[in-house]
């Protein structure tokens, strides 16, 4: 009888001992919060993440709130990391937009900004699944998306009233793409914004006209009801941004998706 009880002792005391060891260990588990692009939350954070915490132990919580906000967040202190897809300048004057959108007055740039590349993407040029156009020149983009080019038969289309569809002021997908191709030109009277690349891709997807210009990577997880149209290439960079040198937390990640396994994670 007592060496049951002894059993038992043992057992309720190594019981015991694994539930604060898992305590401490989750209690010990760093959990970073990232703010920023939902090209890059789409492209290897999240489909990295499982994969980051088995390697380093470290969550993420990822705000797919655009570059622009993103920033923001990395001035104001609510993140010690913004997550981007444009360069480093661009990424400042998402933030000035959406600031200026606001009504706001731009936030003063914190010195010692740092930009960790972590991948290059590839703006793709869509359009509805039905439209015939397979080819498109930058200067066919512009006209089509100022709205100089009105009706796709100017392009070699059917006869069909163009619409366009762009993100947010914040969206750097839309910043590259307004810059390189647009030369900084306005969008089309009329164009409908959307808040996110998936929003985006449905709206190309309902009309039948429709013309957007999103993520090619993000494109290949789910087209829906469109195609990308072939046109010279259009890059930009995806990474992380911290204020000065990243912290150990950070770090990690960084280092993580620059690596052989992390880079396995990331969505082309």
């Amino acid at each position: 009888m007592r060496r049951k009880e002894n059993e038992k002792t043992v057992k309720c005391i190594c019981g015991c001992c694994l539930l604060f060891l898992l305590g401490a260990i989750a209690a010990g588990a760093a959990e970073v919060a990232l703010w920023g692009s939902t090209t890059c939350q789409k492209r290897f954070l999240e489909p990295g993440a499982e994969g980051l915490a088995k390697a380093t132990g470290i969550t993420i919580k990822v705000y797919g709130v655009g570059t622009g906000k993103g920033m923001i967040a990395l001035f104001e202190g609510k993140t010690k990391v913004a997550i981007s897809s444009n360069n480093l300048e661009g990424s400042i004057n998402s933030a000035a937009k959406v600031m200026k959108k606001a009504g706001k007055e731009p936030l003063p740039v914190p010195a010692g900004l740092q930009y960790h590349t972590i991948a290059e993407d590839v703006i793709a040029p869509i359009v509805n699944k039905s439209n015939p156009v397979t080819a498109l020149t930058w200067e066919q983009l512009a006209g089509l998306n100022t709205g100089a080019i009105a009706n796709w038969k100017e392009v070699g289309g059917p006869d069909l009233p163009v619409t366009v569809v762009t993100s947010h002021a914040g969206s750097s997908t839309k910043a590259v793409f307004q810059k390189m191709v647009m030369k900084k030109q306005p969008y089309a009277p009329g164009a409908i914004v959307v808040k996110s690349t998936r929003l985006e891709i449905n709206e190309v997807s309902k009309a039948p006209g429709g013309i957007g210009a999103v993520s090619a990577g993000f494109f290949h997880m789910n087209p829906a009801d469109t195609k990308i149209v072939t046109s010279d290439t259009i890059s930009r960079p995806l990474g992380l941004i911290t204020i000065g040198d990243p912290d150990p937390e950070v770090k990690k990640i960084i280092d993580f998706f620059r690596s052989p396994e992390g880079k396995k994670f990331i969505v082309n």
